[in-house]
């Protein structure tokens, strides 16, 4: 007797969550798309660029392969340049963190 009673108690339940489970998918489903844009680097910078800094300021790692690197450069730089209403110093900033993370440092300490 107390079989088919809890039988359909389970479908009734079953039913129920079905129900809401379906109205939550619509309206997670109707929800204004958001934007999702990767965050960059903010904050002051180091005297001396370090290749950490420098991997933080173009969002990679600082093992990233090199074409991954000038990738992220021209990434970083189409939104930064100065033709573009960006700021020549930080332009300088990316160009330098470029150079550190490729190995072209103009400041190296080598005599010539």
């Amino acid at each position: 007797m107390a079989s088919p009673f809890i039988a359909g108690l389970t479908v009734a339940a079953a039913a129920y969550a079905g129900k809401y489970g379906i109205q939550a998918w619509q309206t997670f489903k109707a929800r204004p798309p958001t934007v999702r844009m990767r965050k960059f680097y903010e904050g002051g910078f180091q005297p001396k660029m370090t290749r950490r800094e420098a991997a933080l300021i173009l969002g990679v790692r600082e093992s990233t392969p090199i074409d991954k690197i000038r990738e992220a450069h021209r990434r970083v730089m189409i939104a930064n340049h100065p033709d573009a209403g960006g700021s020549h110093y930080v332009a300088s900033k990316i160009n330098e963190a470029k150079e550190i993370l490729l190995g072209k440092s103009k400041n190296s300490d080598s005599a010539f």
